[in-house]
């Protein structure tokens, strides 16, 4: 059984920093994409950034590009996201996501993954 586990949520000033983190076990965790989405309260879950498996190619969503970066270490099973000058706006709930990457191919929809962590709550203050 997937179990997917965020952590590195808290309350931050406008500009400040924080690094996500997101431990796998069970699975194959080499053999998936991971992926970060968001949610704020009111708003649909949308995509963040994603990494494939090897961690050769990275995607990021427009909002996010120059700010945040995602990154993946397989031996420890985790995937990272550090965010950098971060805004208000960035003010939700943040999701890690799993998905066995049988090709080159990497969504950017939250349907295409089949492991979901609980969330772990970023807030930044202005």
């Amino acid at each position: 059984q997937v179990h997917v586990v965020e952590s590195g949520g808290g309350l931050v000033q406008a500009g400040g920093s924080l690094r996500l983190s997101c431990v796998v076990s069970g699975g194959a965790f080499s053999s998936y994409a991971m992926a970060w989405f968001r949610q704020a309260p009111g708003k649909e879950r949308e995509f963040v950034a994603a990494i494939s498996w090897s961690g050769g190619s990275t995607y990021y969503a427009e909002f996010v590009k120059g700010r945040f970066t995602i990154s993946r270490e397989n031996a420890k099973r985790t995937v990272y996201m550090e965010m950098n000058n971060l805004n208000p706006e960035d003010t939700a709930v943040y999701y890690c996501a799993a998905k066995f990457q049988g090709t080159s191919v990497v969504l950017r929809t939250p349907g295409w993954y089949d492991y979901w962590g609980q969330g772990t709550q970023v807030t930044v203050s202005s």
